[in-house]
């Protein structure tokens, strides 16, 4: 018979309002919202927030082909101690998935992680070349809902168009990566007069705001559904917002770095803040955090990016893009993102496992009947980054040296605790 775990003295946090209760947990299914609850395992709840676990759209957890940077179960452990409970799994691995059997590959290796469902995402072409689509139907079938060649936006419109309209009939969503490819070769960081001074190839926002209204068109011809990956400039935000006004079916993400980081940090010419797209200016983050408040933009999530320590010690311009994410999210948008709490929750769990399209399992209010897939966190809670702690793989936070705000104490998936007073379990 499986241990009943209490969570006590908390507030919980659910879609339609907050209450102070107890949580009696039972058979990975809640079983009692109350006062004075008992149970087999106790966690400490007070001053803590208690709420459905965080999903993350948007991880790179590098197995299959490149587990020196992060593993599946690494990634997975990083991602329990950040609160998450389910993390889809960007498919730029080696082999990518594109097939069944990369696919069934990653959704195994999460299982035996145990530590949080790994939804893997699907290639909407095939080997991320943008050259011809990949299996769609056959990936579809296999259980994909998410595809997206992130790391490279696909560049042929006809070809992007015709994954719209065969991902309409498959009732599947496309996320695209918005960089036109011709306009940001050699680049470094954003075009701007920092760039300009430091001698440093520059990125256009242009590059981005082109494909964004690109593939807002195709899907006002097509009615497919689309989801922005990782926007980073005021004009993306502008661009959606008015195709959401027009009905059209989009959603779109900023991950808490684009929020919180600014292009000057380029100045230092250290490659931990070399990110694809680039970290932007002041205004563009204004204008992402107008757009997290007003409903332009659904979600954040973290773009995940672990790489070895010898790939981000070359120089500037050969160090791959990326940072670590999954740890940090909720300390992060908490201490920079100027959002109240209850709009956190709802951008880090139920808006992306709406998303996700897996929003019976996640994401899902904590009431009696209702999934145990559980954070609790302290939301006063000042912190740093320990990279020596760090459950990843890889160091390369940008992070070091600031105080972050909001530690998560505990998460439960699937009835389970996975993380007990900010220690992962296994």
């Amino acid at each position: 018979m499986s241990k009943t775990v209490v969570i006590k003295g908390g507030k919980i946090i659910n879609h339609d309002g907050e209450l102070r209760a107890d949580v009696r947990i039972e058979n990975e299914i809640v079983v009692e919202v109350g006062a004075n609850l008992k149970g087999d395992v106790e966690l400490d709840a007070s001053g803590c927030i208690v709420t459905s676990g965080f999903v993350d759209l948007h991880a790179h957890l590098r197995e299959p082909g490149k587990e020196e940077a992060e593993t599946i179960e690494t990634g997975s452990r990083a991602g329990a101690l950040g609160g998450y409970t389910a993390l889809v799994a960007m498919p730029n691995t080696d082999p990518p998935q594109d097939s069944v059997a990369v696919i069934d590959f990653v959704r195994e290796q999460g299982k035996r992680a145990g530590l949080v469902d790994v939804i893997p995402s699907g290639c909407i072409t095939l080997g991320r070349q943008g050259e011809t689509l990949a299996p769609m139907a056959e990936l579809a079938q296999a259980g994909v809902n998410f595809f997206t060649d992130d790391g490279f936006g696909v560049q042929d419109a006809s070809l992007m168009r015709r994954a719209l309209e065969y991902a309409r009939g498959l009732g599947v969503t496309l996320a695209q990566h918005c960089e036109v490819a011709e306009l940001t070769k050699g680049a470094v960081m954003s075009e701007c007069q920092c760039c300009t001074d430091l001698g440093l190839p520059g990125w256009p926002a242009i590059a981005e705001e082109l494909m964004v209204f690109r593939d807002i068109e195709l899907v006002r011809i097509t009615g497919a559904t689309m989801h922005f990956l990782h926007l980073s400039t005021a004009r993306s935000v502008d661009l959606v917002r008015a195709a959401k006004r027009d009905g059209l079916p989009i959603t779109a993400e900023v991950t808490p770095h684009h929020l919180s980081l600014t292009q000057e940090l380029l100045a230092s010419y250290d490659s931990v803040y070399k990110v694809n797209p680039p970290l932007r200016s002041n205004d563009d983050i204004r204008a992402l955090k107008i757009g997290l408040l007003d409903g332009t933009i659904d979600a954040i999530a973290t773009d995940h990016a672990p790489h070895p320590r010898r790939d981000k010690e070359m120089s500037l311009d050969m160090a791959p893009p990326g940072m670590l994410g999954l740890e940090t999210a909720l300390g992060v948008v908490l201490a920079f993102g100027d959002l109240e709490i209850k709009d956190v929750v709802a951008l880090l769990s139920w808006n992306p496992a709406r998303i996700a399209k897996i929003d019976n399992a996640h994401g899902r209010p904590i009431a009696v009947s209702e999934p145990a897939n559980i954070c609790i966190f302290d939301p006063e809670l000042s912190w740093s980054v320990d990279l020596q702690r760090l459950a990843s793989k890889s160091i390369n936070s940008p992070y070091v040296g600031r105080t972050l705000r909001g530690k998560v104490r505990h998460t439960i998936f699937r009835g389970t605790p996975t993380v007990i007073d900010g220690q992962a379990q296994k």
